[in-house]
């Protein structure tokens, strides 16, 4: 009998794959793309993913795979290509793919179980307080998890009390695999076999009504008969027994027609997702001369990828509902990209009015089974039950679609494509175009300001290009006004007079508004009057942001907290002053300003709480808040009937940031938050609060002039060197000590110059030096257009292994950002 021997990808952050020997039994069973159970190390067991299988004997000891978890593969060879492009392309560890790929459900690892050892005589009396916790908490559960016996004790570091209970033998710890998802069962009723017809059930109910004894059955008979369509569909027994809708049931009387067969009860496999039906027809959408075109164009062109540049609401995303009915005719998927999940609420309601049940949303706001619902029903072809059209943010990707026919990335200048930590460190759009192009699918990427590296691209003829210059409607682009502070500042509210003024008219002719500022928090920081002291945090080199919701000061990056001091510290004077403003700053004001007007945040604190954010855009869209302020939450394809006014409260902290893409992004977000006023009806305002009044990303702005800002921005990345022109990798270097991180970064870059030449700028401390208890410097490499980088990078990987290798250096980070956003 032959030998096989599997080549399997492990979720660890490990570079490559692992042998692992098939036994006989799985010989025909095993293959490509399957789970498998493994034993990694001395005791941790890993579900992994079979890679290849070959005969070919390993010329070391291997260990043997323990089971198989699937009947068949949950990934084809398509989608194992696809990630190793992601490794290779990112500079990561085919495990970091694993990790982010596959939904938690499919990752299993084992876990530390606990249980009394079998010679453990139950004597009590000599043991601790805590042990004998332990000891009856397993009493009453026989195997648990050390995190488990943590929460359930109260006790943060379990392992010192476990490892003396294990040496007196009185427990024994195994390692066990956990498969955590499984098909959601629920109880459904249905008429018997003998009570269908409707004359059957006529004659039940007039037996049943005729006793008083029995009429408590005739309630429970006649809401099944209203739940289920008279008998036609079964029942979710949980809402024959649902109390709010005012019609309660005696269970009693339930459990007696089940003994009578007048009700069956059967257990069903259940969805998570809740079922929609689509209400119209694509067919029924009118497109304009602008969008029709743009259709045309986008249905026949001849390249891959194709840009749709349009201004902001111009009707874009009715061109890629025709685009997707059009796939979705030809029997084909859609993937849909959105940057975050905050934008998905919208767009996914458009969607499912025409598409129904073909639309499926995956993003990391679901539950662990949902997200395992959703890849599974994704990969069936099962029309009844399978997902033609999904939408997600970045991690969507890696969905495993069996007939890819068209993806569409929305907002596609958008940061939030790339993934900053953990690895890999990929941009959902560029991973999204490569994905396309295994299925050999169309690309379409939509926004009304373009990365400039996709519209340079588009310019050179290797995108296709399409545009739309008008608002749908024949609307006008909302007129610009922009403020000089120096002329018009209040310190007190830190708005303008002008846009104060502005505010009040809407709110009195019951319009809306929209205020941007991208800090969240009450103010920056605070400080001392006298001795300017100021609060930072203990793990990073950064100030603390004052909240004043919690009365803290928080650091944005790690999230130590503080709560406010009475005195400075440090010449204990009572004098400490607010610097700087945030979102939460900016309300307060607004409530004291209008104290009628009803004002609400949306940025990352007010959106803690699952669904907060949606809940808040539903109210904004209903006409409950009056006056929105946020980050670049606000920014992002949101479509509201009523803003007449969008107020950006600080031009100049977009404008001067430490990045060379730090014009473009400014007018990125000045554009896109403008894009938010007169929608409908008419005209918006846009006033924009600056002491640079001509600065020429906001003339840009007011000139509605993408052009002008691509033109200056690719001049100036031509001559110092950077994207469209150049390709970077950026190298973080991380460690405790700032000696031992010099001395590597130092060491790194002179191997690294010696290859790479003029290539190798660095290396430098970035611009907050340390995060989290680790300082960080960085090197970055610049290659240019059309170089063959490949050979770089693995050259790269290769020097980093081996200074890492050094004993001393062990402790090193070594992050590699390839593309960096």
């Amino acid at each position: 009998m032959k030998t096989f021997f599997a080549e399997v990808i492990v979720p660890l952050h490990l570079n490559g794959t692992f042998t692992y020997r098939v036994p006989q039994e799985y010989n025909d069973t095993v293959r490509v793309g399957q789970r498998v159970v493994v034993q990694f190390g001395s005791k941790r067991l890993y579900s992994a993913i079979v890679r290849r299988i070959s005969e070919e004997v390993p010329a070391y000891s291997v260990k043997y795979i323990l089971s198989l978890l699937d009947e068949e593969p949950i990934l084809d060879e398509r989608e194992l290509r696809f990630w190793e492009w992601i490794a290779g392309y990112y500079m990561s560890c085919l495990g970091d793919v694993m990790t982010v790929a596959l939904p938690n459900a499919f990752r299993l690892a084992s876990e530390s179980a606990v249980s009394i050892h079998p010679d453990f005589t139950g004597e009590l009396s000599d043991l601790t307080d805590k042990e004998m916790q332990v000891v009856q908490l397993l009493a009453d559960h026989p195997v648990m998890t050390v995190d488990d016996i943590s929460r359930a004790i109260g006790l943060a570091k379990m392992m010192p009390l476990l490892d003396t209970m294990i040496e007196r033998e009185i427990i024994v710890m195994d390692e066990e695999l956990r498969e955590r998802f499984k098909p959601r069962c629920s109880a459904f009723v249905s008429i018997g076999e003998g009570f269908r017809t409707p004359q059957q059930l006529k004659e039940t109910l007039d037996r049943l009504e005729s006793k008083a004894s029995t009429r408590k059955q005739v309630d429970v008979l006649l809401k099944y008969l209203q739940l289920s369509g008279n008998g036609a569909e079964p029942v979710a027994r949980r809402l024959l027994f649902r109390t709010d809708d005012g019609f309660p049931v005696s269970d009693s009387a339930y459990r007696t027609l089940l003994r009578n067969g007048v009700l069956v009860q059967e257990e069903r496999t259940e969805s998570r997702i809740e079922s929609y039906e689509s209400t119209t027809s694509p067919d029924t959408i009118v497109l304009n001369d602008e969008q029709q075109a743009a259709y045309d164009y986008l249905s026949r062109c001849d390249r891959p990828v194709a840009l749709l540049h349009g201004v902001t609401s111009s009707g874009k995303t009715e061109v890629y509902i025709k685009l997707i009915d059009q796939a979705v005719q030809q029997g084909q998927q859609v993937l849909f990209l959105l940057p975050e999940i905050a934008l998905t609420a919208q767009i996914i309601n458009r969607l499912r009015k025409y598409f129904g049940d073909k639309v499926g949303v995956y993003h990391s706001r679901f539950s662990v089974s949902q997200r395992a619902e959703v890849w599974q029903r994704t990969r069936t072809s099962d029309p009844d039950t399978g997902f033609q059209i999904l939408l997600g943010a970045r991690s969507a990707v890696f969905l495993p679609f069996r007939n890819l026919g068209l993806v569409i990335v929305d907002e596609e200048h958008d940061t939030s494509y790339k993934q900053s930590d953990p690895a890999p460190r990929y941009n959902g759009r560029d991973a999204a175009i490569y994905l396309a192009r295994l299925w050999n699918a169309r690309t379409v990427l939509g926004s009304a300001t373009p990365c400039i590296e996709t519209y340079f691209n588009a310019k050179q003829g290797k995108y296709g290009l399409v545009e739309m210059k008008k608002r749908f409607g024949g609307l006008g682009l909302p007129e610009v006004l922009c403020v000089d502070m120096k002329e018009d500042h209040d310190d007190a509210t830190h708005l303008s007079k002008f846009l104060a003024d502005h505010i009040r008219q809407a709110v009195e002719n019951h319009e809306q508004v929209i205020l941007f500022q991208n800090r969240r928090g009450f103010s920056l920081r605070i400080e001392c009057d006298n001795c300017h002291w100021t609060p930072r945090c203990q793990h990073c080199d950064v100030s603390l942001v004052y909240h004043k919701s919690t009365n803290s000061l928080r650091c944005h990056y790690c999230g130590y907290s503080i709560p406010v001091p009475d005195q400075c510290p440090a010449c204990h004077s009572h004098h400490l002053s607010t610097k700087g403003i945030g979102t939460e700053r900016i309300e307060d004001d607004l409530e004291i300003l209008f104290p009628k007007a009803r004002v609400a945040r949306l940025d990352l604190d007010s959106t803690l709480q699952k669904n907060r954010y949606i809940e808040i855009i539903n109210d904004f869209q209903d006409r409950n808040i009056d006056i929105l302020v946020g980050t670049q939450m606000v920014t992002k394809g949101l479509d509201f009937d009523h803003v007449s006014v969008v107020g950006i409260i600080s031009a100049d902290n977009l404008i001067h940031f430490p990045d060379f893409r730090a014009f473009e992004r400014a007018f990125q977000q000045m554009t896109q938050v403008s894009g938010r006023a007169g929608r409908h009806g008419h005209q918006g305002k846009v006033i924009i609060q600056t002491f640079n009044p001509y600065h020429q990303a906001i003339r840009n702005v007011i000139d509605h002039d993408y052009n002008a800002m691509y033109l200056s921005q690719i001049t100036e990345r031509r001559v110092f060197r950077y994207p469209p022109y150049f390709r970077l990798i950026d190298i973080t270097l991380k460690h405790r000590d700032r000696d031992l991180l010099n001395e590597a970064a130092d060491q790194l870059a002179a191997q690294l110059r010696q290859l790479f030449d003029k290539r190798v700028v660095g290396p430098e401390y970035p611009s907050v030096t340390r995060i989290r208890g680790l300082y960080l410097k960085k090197i970055l490499l610049r290659f240019e257009q059309g170089e063959a980088i490949a050979d770089a990078k693995r050259i790269t990987a290769d020097i980093v292994n081996r200074l890492t290798a050094d004993k001393r250096l062990r402790p090193l980070q070594v992050h590699f950002d390839v593309d960096p956003q």
